[in-house]
């Protein structure tokens, strides 16, 4: 069964759940802290601040957030891992960096996968390869061919994964790629726009040049297609057997008693489905939100876990 189909299942039968009753009786001893992996200001932050307020509102427990940055959400993982398993800590984060150092440098980060419970997902990044509108080609073949013949082509990036999805076509293909590293989305597509680079990376902020008609979609680097763009193909669909797909998460500590996780999970859930937080997703992420569920949440980061493997060539 693909990855696709058992997070289809999974988050139909969370659904059922949510539907068939209220909110666990459960209720944590004391102040609730959502931990945010990131510093204050930045998307994660901004979502992780206004779940923690509809909690609040929905519950009537004393949510606290709370910033813990350090390695992209590594240095609070790492805290929580520690924790005893009390239900009154939830962590919130992007899988990404977490699954790159368990692969890059497992013997190092003090945790693994199994030390903590899942509880669910915000949103799912939408990554794409874009270009410039009036770029000599429209497609990553294309892309690939005039790379070839050129003597390469420069292609930012402002996270590790998307360079290291484009090293696994390079690879196979022999593209002679360059790779530009940026600080954000904005300055990458400023160097596509100004055309300093021929091609380049975006999580969603790529829209409203698309439906500007500044840039075009070349490839999903995600492990499926975009809703606004479905007759892009994810370069999954091309013939490489890697993706990246970034999500933005929540975890507590391993052992936690499955009714605090159950309520936690629920409570989430609530707050996500509230019209506050679905507005600040779209408008911080730039994507619709989705909330796997808790099972569908731990699938998630085990299938990201080998994926990102492939991606260092594992």
């Amino acid at each position: 069964m693909t990855l696709r189909k058992t997070l289809a299942g999974l988050v139909a039968g969370l659904s059922m759940t949510l539907a068939s009753g209220a909110l666990a009786d459960w209720a944590p001893k004391g102040p609730l802290k959502l931990q945010i992996g990131f510093a204050a200001g930045g998307s994660t932050d901004t979502m992780g601040r206004v779940i923690a307020k509809v909690m609040k509102e929905h519950t009537g427990w004393n949510v606290i957030a709370e910033n813990k940055t350090g390695g992209g959400g590594l240095a609070m993982f790492t805290g929580i891992s520690k924790m005893p398993a009390r239900g009154t800590v939830i962590g919130m984060g992007v899988n990404m960096p977490i699954l790159v150092n368990l692969n890059k440098r497992p013997e190092q980060v003090p945790f693994d996968l199994d030390s903590f419970d899942y509880l669910g997902t915000v949103a799912r990044a939408q990554v794409a390869l874009v270009a410039r509108a009036d770029a000599p080609f429209d497609d990553l073949a294309g892309m690939i061919d005039y790379s070839k013949a050129n003597g390469g082509i420069a292609v930012s990036f402002d996270a590790a994964p998307q360079k290291l999805l484009m090293e696994v076509v390079n690879a196979k293909e022999a593209a002679d790629f360059r790779f530009v590293s940026t600080k954000g989305e904005a300055e990458g597509q400023k160097l596509i726009l100004g055309g300093q680079v021929m091609a380049g990376f975006s999580a969603g902020t790529h829209v409203k040049y698309l439906d500007s008609g500044d840039f075009k979609m070349i490839a999903v680097g995600n492990n499926s297609r975009h809703s606004y763009a479905p007759d892009t193909p994810t370069i999954n669909d091309l013939g490489y057997d890697a993706y990246v797909d970034p999500y933005f998460y929540f975890a507590t500590t391993a052992g936690t008693d499955p009714e605090a996780k159950a309520a936690l999970a629920e409570a989430l859930a609530a707050a996500i489905e509230s019209d506050e937080v679905q507005q600040v997703v779209r408008n911080v992420a730039s994507t619709d939100p989705l909330n796997l569920g808790a099972e569908a949440t731990k699938a998630m980061m085990v299938d990201g876990l080998q994926n990102v493997g492939v991606l260092f060539g594992q």
